[in-house]
């Protein structure tokens, strides 16, 4: 018999381990549709959640997903700032 209980470790530990896969600047990039060199600078901005192992830049793909998530939510947060005040927008002198 174990000395914990386990319906605790299935609810915090993730599903499967893709969820909890630890990805390379390469495979990030893949994964985003971007370039190597956007990740590089986005991680050494601190604007996308990663860490570093040696000298070697990682990314924990459940953060990437909430990042994704939370970049999405603020472009809709934006998008309808823009469009119930546009008047003061362009008094900040923005588009």
């Amino acid at each position: 018999m174990l000395a914990f209980p386990t319906i605790h470790l299935a609810k915090t530990m993730p599903s499967s381990a893709v969820d909890n896969a630890i990805m390379t600047i390469g495979e990030v990039a893949d994964y985003l549709k971007v370039t190597e060199r956007t990740i590089y600078r986005l991680a050494g901005a601190k604007q996308i959640p990663a860490f570093k192992v040696g000298g070697s830049w990682r990314f924990s793909r459940v953060d990437i997903d909430g990042w994704i998530k939370k970049q999405s939510l603020e472009g809709l947060d934006e998008s309808e700032t823009r469009a119930n005040h546009p008047q003061k927008l362009a008094a900040r002198g923005d588009k």
